[in-house]
């Protein structure tokens, strides 16, 4: 009977601890938990701190504005990005979900990048998108492509690489839901080659067996 008792305790930790591993984001023990900066008199909940719900109000689940584009000439890839994460919506707080307006100009282009705690999934409001995500090592690097138009909707799985491009004359633009509060947003070639301080060059160079002097080159154009 001892024994029984052992194995089923074993079994419920190994079931607890494959449901904690597998939770990005803390489930809510409340109907919510809204963000706030002052910590007096707040609970620190998942990197924020929540406040009194006596003193919640409708402006903490409220973020205004994503009908407006956004500035895709601030960038040379000729994108621009809105996010609507925690960081912007206090109420998101422990509700394991974020947002974002993606606007792209003529042929723009959302370089290869990973989002390290959130699946994305992406619908096409105007224009015509090239999107793409690249498998792990384990599943040989495959790349899924696709053409979105308006109304398609594509998903890029938890951690992958992925990128879009707009394929049209037009300006494109397009929604996106993640699958946390706080995805965040690695882009690869920013990381790479504008980390601080700098990865070596004659790592970098035996890494993607090139000459070092292009990475030379690319660590001066990302720094």
């Amino acid at each position: 009977m001892e024994k029984l008792h052992y194995l089923l305790l074993f079994t419920l930790l190994a079931l607890t601890s494959s449901l904690v591993a597998s939770a990005y984001d803390p489930s809510p023990l409340q109907d919510f938990c809204v963000a706030m900066n002052n910590p007096v008199d707040g609970v620190f909940v998942n990197g924020k701190f929540c406040k009194d719900p006596k003193q919640v109000k409708a402006e903490d689940f409220f973020y205004p504005g994503l009908n407006k584009p956004g500035n895709t000439a601030a960038t040379p890839q000729g994108f621009a990005v809105t996010p609507v994460t925690v960081e912007e919506l206090a109420g998101l707080n422990t509700l394991g979900i974020s947002f974002a307006r993606l606007d792209f100009a003529p042929y723009g282009l959302n370089p290869p990048h990973i989002h390290p705690r959130g699946t994305e999934i992406l619908v096409v409001v105007e224009g015509s998108l090239f999107v793409g995500f690249v498998a792990s090592n384990q599943n040989n690097n495959t790349l899924f492509t696709k053409v979105l138009n308006p109304g398609d909707v594509f998903v890029f799985p938890i951690g992958q690489i992925h990128f879009q491009l707009n394929v049209g004359k037009d300006n494109a633009f397009a929604f996106a839901g993640l699958s946390s509060q706080n995805p965040g947003v690695i882009t690869i070639a920013n990381a790479v080659f504008g980390s601080k301080p700098p990865i070596s060059a004659d790592l970098l160079a035996k890494a993607f067996q090139v000459d070092k002097n292009v990475i030379n080159y690319l660590q001066r154009q990302f720094n």
